[in-house]
């Protein structure tokens, strides 16, 4: 069938109807090729009308020229429990010739379940009417599997949710970034989203999705919440649910497990990206000792094509539950006072915490334990950090008070550093950020990241050591970097001291899938610290990661107990180095005087 267009005529329209269809069956899908080729071809959309239902409902469309070539198009129909016809429409603009055209139209799994002869065993449910044989998992999961409706007869309500009249039981999260949308119809967005709910499959059922336009960003994530369900020691709650993950730009869809509620949980399941306009079924069996809640979280992707829809949520085999415990949390910043032991020391010393002697300020985070329980080397910069016990050894940044206005809005939305490994990546992640760490080159190694899937292009994120208060003249800093991706920003190390801040080391764009050894010359420098900063590159494409930071040969030169050899020379401070050591442009007596042009 094809229709050809080469009058000067605006908006002609063309429709082609299909007979009419009693009912389909659950899982019923349509499927055709089209051609749409043409500089003014205009748009084309299939249409759904039911009877006793003014409004159709669309159920496909494209827009203008599709190029010299037949496509393919797949329509879910589901459940269509009522008599039904089906409408092409054609719409052609302009004055220019198109040619549209509609071949090998297939109907697949539209017929209803067929009768058995029996049915048993305890996963199978008979069917009362149309005594079709069925899996017992499809029992009150808001689906007519039957045909017949028995399969969703004496359902308990509070364990499923098909948000036709609001949300039912489950909660919108306090705690994320923004909200699920109850809608009907397609989403405002083009080539995304669902064009109808699951329950209903027309423009009059409702189901839930999340907006992936502005003003919401990269990683923005909206959380549904369920009620509370008792413990399952022995035995196993089932849910059910069905989701709709169609677009260029669609991101994540999660769902995880919490036992505490003011926390995250643990993840029981995800998918990544484009699906396909059709919605999917997942079931998870779900085992926990203690009362639990499920989540459902959308992560918004990197653009406005990414809108994710669920519906049809039900739960088999669980019963409800009171509250869950709550973790009690201390304020950020707040430090439990430290018991010191008598001393008589100034406030220009330092108090061992063991012994209550007293030290040098000047000798506290210097690299050398001067106290014999190494308590003035304790919240300082460590020697060496491979962060494998999950702590950032002493490193930390400003808290997220004392950013921006705009970007302390969401935590999630600011570029910022943290600890990471290849466990803990998405599939396509591994394209810009380590699958394996440094120290153990395994996926279940930690390293130091600084995340892009977060901020703006140009942004920056700062680690950095406790204040330094001594090294000596060979200390260097020595540490392994990965900078892979396709729009890789830059990483710099800093020194700071006060208001004065110095670069020491920079590097910028991709420098292959691979660890980079680098090596920052620091010699002798007082009060000071070690700045680590990232630079956001323009899109999320580029995480920059470090590992296995290391301070060599930092500690302050000691004053021996001896006069300097022969082969030694004594510095203005009464250090004692070696005379190869002379005129060599380091400073290595600490006061310059090694490099003085009068010796």
């Amino acid at each position: 069938m094809f229709i050809l267009k080469n009058s000067s005529n605006i908006s002609q329209v063309a429709q082609l109807r299909s007979p009419k269809f009693s009912q389909t069956g659950p899982d019923c899908t349509m499927s055709f090729w089209y051609y749409n080729y043409g500089l003014s071809v205009g748009a084309a959309k299939m249409q759904l009308f039911v009877d006793g239902l003014e409004e159709p409902t669309v159920l496909w469309r494209i827009y203008y020229n599709q190029g010299n070539q037949w496509l393919k198009a797949f329509i879910q129909l589901g459940r269509l429990p009522h008599p039904f016809q089906l409408s092409l429409d054609k719409i052609s603009l302009g004055f220019y010739d198109g040619v549209s055209a509609i071949d090998d139209i297939t109907f697949e799994n539209c017929a209803l379940p067929t009768p058995a002869i029996s049915c048993e065993g305890p996963d199978r449910f008979w069917c009362s009417v149309t005594k079709a044989c069925i899996d017992s998992l499809l029992v009150c999961d808001l689906v007519d599997d039957c045909g017949d409706g028995s399969d969703e007869d004496n359902c308990n309500p509070d364990l499923q949710c098909n948000f036709e009249n609001g949300l039912c039981n489950w909660e919108q999260d306090m705690d994320d970034d923004f909200d699920w949308i109850r809608k009907q119809g397609p989403t405002p967005t083009l080539n995304t989203g669902p064009f109808k709910d699951h329950t209903l499959g027309t423009v009059r059922g409702h189901y839930l999705y999340m907006e992936s336009s502005g003003p919401y960003v990269f990683q923005n994530k909206a959380v549904l919440v369920s009620p509370v369900f008792s413990p399952y020691a022995n035995e196993t709650c089932i849910f059910r649910f069905h989701y709709h993950m169609f677009g260029k730009q669609v991101y994540k869809l999660s769902v995880l497990q919490r036992t505490v509620s003011n926390t995250k949980g643990q993840l029981l399941w995800y998918q990544f990206g484009n699906q396909g306009n059709r919605w999917m079924r997942q079931t998870l069996h779900i085992n926990s000792s203690k009362p639990f809640q499920i989540l459902v979280e959308g992560t918004v992707g990197d653009g406005f094509t990414g809108d994710i829809g669920i519906d049809d949520l039900s739960f088999l085999s669980c019963t409800l539950y009171r509250n869950l415990p709550a973790i009690s949390t201390t304020p950020a910043g707040t430090s439990v006072p430290v018991t010191l032991p008598m001393n008589n020391c100034t406030e220009e010393e330092f108090v061992c915490r063991a012994s209550g002697t007293c030290i040098q300020m000047t000798k506290k985070c210097d690299f050398r334990p001067d106290c014999s329980d190494k308590s003035d080397e304790a919240s300082c910069a460590m020697e060496m950090c491979n962060f494998e016990d999950k702590s950032l050894c002493g490193w930390y940044q400003a808290a997220l008070e004392e950013t921006s206005e705009t970007d302390s809005i969401h935590s999630t939305n600011i570029f910022k550093w943290g600890l990471g490994r290849g466990a803990n990546l998405f599939p396509g992640q591994e394209k810009h950020s380590p699958s394996v760490d440094h120290t153990t080159f395994t996926e279940e190694g930690w390293y130091l990241f600084a995340d892009s899937s977060a901020g703006k292009f140009g942004q920056t994120a700062d680690i950095t050591t406790p204040v330094i208060s001594l090294t000596g003249p060979k200390c260097k800093m020595v540490f392994w970097n990965y900078m892979s991706g396709a729009t890789v920003g830059s990483l710099q190390v800093l020194s700071k001291s006060g208001n004065i801040t110095s670069k020491l080391w920079a590097q910028s764009d991709s420098q292959g899938a691979q660890w980079n050894r680098a090596e920052v010359f620091l010699g002798v420098r007082s009060s000071f610290q070690v700045v680590l900063r990232a630079v956001r590159g323009v899109s999320y494409m580029g995480d920059v990661a470090v590992d296995d930071i290391t301070f060599e040969d930092c500690s302050p030169l000691l004053i021996p107990d001896r006069p300097c050899t022969v082969k030694e020379f004594t510095c203005a401070n009464k250090y004692c180095i070696p005379k190869d050591n002379l005129c060599d442009f380091v400073n290595d007596c600490a006061d310059n005087s090694d490099e003085n042009p009068n010796i």
